[in-house]
């Protein structure tokens, strides 16, 4: 089956989106990320179609609309733990955040699993549309991010600034 790929311009930089034969999307990721190693895959082919409604709800997010994304995504082969924790990241609300432990204890686990937490976290291939950035450490510092802490810092500060009202 065919995959597809195309990138698409934004406040962090070039963005890579991939998809695989049904449209549904199989990775996003920043420049110098991690993730976007090897990708796109071998004889995947550029192609915008598939990603017109990404491209949309992506510039809508950039704006600082915080409607939740509504994207065909793709299970990529996982451990039942990963897809827990990808799970539990797709219900954090849009402007908030919650520490590793918070997570972990969201998924029914504690203790030394949140160094997992952290791992799987770090192993999610969707950056943004799946919120790993609104992960922070214990004490709320800006710890880990697939693609940088200033890039984290600069999606937080979206999000904060959209949900934040003035005093008064």
């Amino acid at each position: 089956m065919t995959a597809y790929w195309t990138t698409h311009p934004g406040p962090l930089g070039d963005l890579l989106l991939t998809c695989d034969a049904t449209g549904a999307l199989t990775s996003l990721t920043v420049p110098g990320a991690p993730g976007a190693k090897g990708l796109p895959a071998p004889g995947s082919v550029r192609d915008e179609a598939p990603f017109a409604l990404a491209r949309r709800q992506l510039d809508a997010y950039f704006a600082g609309d915080p409607a939740p994304f509504t994207l065909r995504l793709a299970t990529p082969p996982a451990t039942d733990f990963r897809r827990r924790v990808w799970a539990a990241l797709d219900e954090i609300p849009y402007g908030t955040t919650v520490s590793y432990g918070q997570l972990a204890a969201r998924i029914g686990v504690g203790g030394p699993a949140v160094r997992a937490v952290g791992g799987a976290i770090g192993a999610n291939p969707l950056l943004i549309v799946r919120p790993c950035h609104r992960v922070v450490g214990a004490d709320g510092s800006l710890t880990g991010y697939a693609g940088g802490v200033d890039r984290k810092t600069w999606l937080l500060g979206l999000e904060r600034a959209r949900t934040t009202t003035p005093a008064g």
